[in-house]
């Protein structure tokens, strides 16, 4: 049985920063492809980063230069550090290794 766990989100002011954790059991997270997404309200869900078994990442646009998203393998585990944060990065974001999800972490972004 595959669980996914996302957390770090919260509260930060606009420039600041957040580190997302997703931890994964029953799937080996270094061996598949794996994204962030994040769902503003009202809004669709909205691919942010992925990351390759081969370690090759890649950006929506808006948060080019902002987001980065790395893995640990010793700690199944996949990050997105996300700097300079502007009001409109609030959403709740997901982790989602292959074809499974996690529950999410909200993300607010105000002053």
């Amino acid at each position: 049985q595959v669980q996914v766990v996302e957390s770090g989100g919260g509260l930060v002011q606009p420039g600041g920063s957040l580190r997302l954790s997703c931890v994964a059991s029953g799937i080996i997270l270094g061996s598949v492809y794996t994204a962030w997404y994040r769902q503003a309200p009202g809004k669709q869900r909205e691919l942010v980063a992925t990351i390759t078994p081969g370690g090759i990442t890649n950006y929506e646009d808006s948060v080019k230069g902002r987001f980065t998203i790395s893995r640990d393998s010793t700690k199944n585990a996949v990050y997105l550090q996300m700097n300079s944060l502007k009001p409109e990065d609030t959403a709740v974001y997901y982790c989602n290794p292959t074809r499974y999800w996690g529950q999410g972490t909200q993300v607010t972004v105000s002053s």
